[in-house]
């Protein structure tokens, strides 16, 4: 009996480590999907306002959504009386992912990205305290190890200070909270949870179109398409990530963005990145790296 249960509970331990490495696997994806669609929004940005492109991504992205829901994904909204929590969820995200393109309009977008990725010392913070979830001392070392590399490679000062950057403080918090609520609700379908997002930011989007229009060119038009229909899929990816994994867990390799940002910009808007910066995003990958082999079947 014993040897059986003994088995079981080997089982049941392999499962939960293979599905939270699945989860880390989707958040690694997300970030190179995000960090994309981010790089090509700032482009946009420079000839768009940023609540218009924000408005032409959000329709793409909910049309897309759209044809996977049916009336069991729809009421599952109700199931659970979990509204609040759906509520709470969708508003804090559409306020924080037009709190991020306003300040990645304003700011390179490494240092927007650096200041952002403070959300998952908020997101352990917060699974600790609301999910009841476990964190080890290992792996707050390893999350505030990486917190420790976006300072370096920031090199915060009272001239790194300014509207933007308070407004990208204001928006990792906001974005911890979706994240820890999301993990709340992972028994809803992902289809419904990234629809729901759309729709929040589409509605909030449209409240800026009363301080001017600018036509897009098909070029531009075509880019913000495609920046919904990614977009989207990096939602889903986030919203099964936690699905699959607790929220303390894959937090932690959203620091993987600032690799990716750091070389877009680049690439492409020639931001030339400092020692530090560089400095900071080993110290980032470091600890991703860390939390992955505590995942790890020894």
């Amino acid at each position: 009996m014993n040897i059986s249960a003994n088995a079981g509970s080997a089982r049941e331990a392999k499962s939960a480590r293979d599905a939270s490495l699945r989860g880390i696997g989707l958040t690694l994806l997300s970030a190179i999907l995000f960090s994309g669609t981010n790089a090509a929004a700032k482009w946009v940005m420079v000839d768009i306002p940023a609540g218009e492109m924000l408005w032409i991504r959000s329709v793409v992205a909910l049309a897309l959504a759209s044809l996977f829901i049916g009336r069991a994904e729809i009421a599952s909204l109700w199931s659970g009386r979990q509204l609040h929590l759906h509520a709470l969820r969708i508003g804090c995200s559409a306020v924080e992912v037009a709190f991020f393109y306003w300040a990645i309009s304003r700011t390179p977008l490494a240092d927007t990205t650096a200041i952002y990725l403070a959300s998952p010392i908020y997101v352990t913070a917060f699974a600790a305290i609301f999910l009841r979830e476990r964190v080890g001392r290992r792996r707050w070392i390893a999350v505030l190890a990486g917190f420790a590399g976006v300072l370096v490679a920031l090199r915060p000062s009272g001239e790194t200070v300014s509207p933007a950057s308070m407004v990208a403080v204001c928006g990792s918090v906001l974005y911890a909270i979706s994240l820890v609520a999301t993990r709340r609700l992972r028994s809803t379908p992902s289809t419904v949870l990234v629809a729901t997002q759309m729709a929040a930011l589409l509605l909030l989007s449209s409240t800026t179109m009363a301080f001017g229009w600018v036509w897009p060119t098909p070029f531009q038009l075509l880019l913000m398409a495609v920046i919904g229909v990614v977009s989207m899929v990096a939602f889903w990816c986030v919203n099964q990530g936690l699905r699959l994994a607790p929220a303390s867990a894959v937090a932690p390799f959203n620091y993987s963005s600032i690799v990716w940002a750091t070389m877009l910009g680049f690439l492409f808007f020639g931001d030339i990145p400092a020692p530090a910066m560089l400095a900071g995003a080993a110290i980032i990958v470091g600890a991703g790296v860390f939390i992955v082999l505590r995942e790890r079947p020894r």
